[in-house]
C-alpha cells in the first residue's frame, strides 16, 4: 500500500531517505578516519540494523537493553554509557559490549575490575571509558544541557583532579574518554566544545593509556546545511594530535528526515474562534518531543499559523488539556476523515511512545524506494495491558 493507504496511527520509515543519510555518514567516516556508531535512544527500529550495519560500525547503548538490542540485532561494535549501571548487570553488560563507558569516578572504581576481567575472557583491550565535562554550553535548550552547572553528566576537571590527587592510579583504569554536549548542532558548536576539552583535558589525553575519544552525539551530520568539511579536519586533529581512534555516535542524523507519523481527523471542535482538530495520535503519547523541548513537528502540505487561508489548531483525543501539537494553516478547509502527515518523525518517537489513556501504539511500517508501504509490526490490546500489573 502507499503512504495515503496505511492505517492510522502509524509511523512510516522512508528507507530511501535512511540510505541517503547513511551514505553522507559513510562519506565522513570515512573522510576523517573515524568510527560512527548509531546511537539507540534516538532510533531503535531494528528492522533497520541490517541496512544501518552496512554503513556503520556499530550502535550504542544508554543501558543493559538496548545493549542486548545492539548486540542481537546490530552484531558490530557496541558500546554503552550509563549514569550508573546496577551491580547485577555489570557482568552481562560487560560480556556484550566493547566499550563500557562510566559517568563516576565511583562507578568507575566499583566495577573498572570487572570490566577488565570479562573483556580479557573475550579478548577486548582499552575498552573502559571515562564522560568527561567539559563544562562548555553551546545550546539554549536547558533540558539537553549536559554541561549546565550541577548537571549530573560527566565527571569536571575539578573533580578529576581531585580523585587523581587521592588515588595516582586512577589514570590506568581509563582506556578512553567520552563526551556528549551537543543537540541538533552544527560543527562550530562542537569546534568550541573540542576548544575547552583540550584546554581542560588536553594533557591527559597525551597519555599513552589514552586510546580513544568519543565525541558522543547531537552532530547534525546530515542536515543540509551542516558543515562536514569542519567537522572532518576536527576529526583529523584530535586523531593526530593525541594518536587516538575518534568515535561519533549520532542518533537524529541517521535517521533525519526519514520517517512519518499518517494520522487521521477524528472530530473537529470550535472554542473562541479557534478551529481544533481531533487526530488520532498524540503529542503526549507519539511524539513527546513536541512537549518536552518543546518542539513543532513538521507537517506536510501545511504552514505557519498565518501562512495560509484556514488555520487550525491540532490536538488529540486524550484527556489530557495540554495534549496541542501547534497551530498549522492549510490551503484547504480540513474536514473529519482527512489524512494529515507529519514528518521527520523517525526519530525520538517509537522510542519514547506510550499507551497513556490506552491510546494505541502506532503501527511501524517501512516504505521501500517505490512507495510501497510494508508492515514491519502492529499493536494491539495486549501490548498496552502487558506494560500494567
Amino acid at each position: 500500500m502507499k503512504l495515503n493507504e496505511v492505517p492510522t496511527p502509524a509511523y512510516v520509515v522512508d528507507e530511501a531517505a535512511l540510505e541517503k543519510n547513511l551514505k553522507i555518514l559513510k562519506e565522513v567516516r570515512n573522510q576523517a578516519g573515524c568510527r560512527i556508531l548509531l546511537a539507540q535512544k534516538a532510533f531503535s527500529m531494528f528492522a533497520e540494523y541490517p541496512r544501518i550495519a552496512g554503513y556503520l560500525d556499530g550502535c550504542t547503548a544508554s543501558g543493559l537493553y538496548e545493549a542486548r538490542l545492539g548486540w542481537e540485532e546490530m552484531g558490530k561494535e557496541n558500546h554503552v554509557f550509563c549514569p550508573a549501571y546496577r551491580p547485577e548487570d555489570i557482568e552481562e553488560i560487560a560480556s556484550i559490549t566493547d566499550h563500557v563507558i562510566f559517568n563516576s569516578i565511583t562507578q568507575l572504581k566499583r566495577y573498572a575490575g570487572i570490566v577488565r576481567k570479562v573483556h580479557k575472557e573475550r579478548g577486548i583491550m582499552h575498552g573502559i571509558g571515562l564522560r568527561i565535562n567539559p563544562e562548555c554550553s553551546t545550546q539554549d535548550h536547558a533540558i539537553y544541557d549536559p554541561c549546565a552547572p550541577g548537571s549530573r553528566l560527566g565527571v569536571t576537571l575539578d573533580a578529576f583532579m581531585r580523585a587523581v590527587k587521592e588515588d595516582e592510579t586512577l589514570p590506568e583504569y581509563i582506556d578512553g574518554f567520552h563526551f556528549h554536549t551537543l543537540c541538533e548542532q552544527n560543527s562550530d558548536a562542537l569546534a568550541r566544545t573540542l576548544k575547552a576539552v583540550e584546554e581542560k583535558f588536553g594533557v591527559y589525553l597525551q597519555s599513552d593509556r589514552i586510546h580513544w575519544l568519543n565525541m558522543g552525539g547531537g552532530h547534525h551530520i546530515t542536515r543540509a546545511d551542516y558543515d562536514r568539511d569542519l567537522l572532518v579536519n576536527l576529526v583529523k586533529h584530535m586523531k593526530e594530535m593525541y594518536q587516538v581512534e575518534v568515535y561519533l555516535e549520532p542518533g537524529e542524523a541517521i535517521a533525519l528526515n526519514a520517517g512519518y507519523l499518517v494520522t487521521e481527523v477524528m472530530d473537529i471542535v470550535e472554542n473562541h474562534g479557534v478551529q481544533i482538530l481531533i487526530l488520532d495520535a498524540s503529542a503526549a503519547c507519539h511524539m513527546p518531543d513536541v512537549l518536552e523541548m518543546p518542539y513543532r513537528p513538521p507537517l506536510k502540505d501545511a504552514g505557519l499559523p498565518e501562512e495560509k487561508k484556514y488555520r487550525y489548531r491540532l490536538s488529540s483525543c486524550t484527556c489530557l488539556a495540554g495534549d496541542v501539537i501547534g497551530d498549522y494553516s492549510f490551503d484547504r478547509e480540513i474536514r473529519i476523515g482527512d489524512r494529515l502527515c507529519f514528518e521527520d518523525m523517525a526519530i525520538y518517537s517509537m522510542v519514547k511512545n506510550n499507551t497513556f489513556n490506552g491510546m494505541p501504539l502506532p503501527s511501524i511500517y517501512g516504505m521501500d524506494a517505490d512507495g510501497e508501504c510494508i508492515l514491519v509490526r502492529k499493536f494491539g490490546y495486549e501490548d498496552f495491558k502487558m506494560r500494567l500489573s
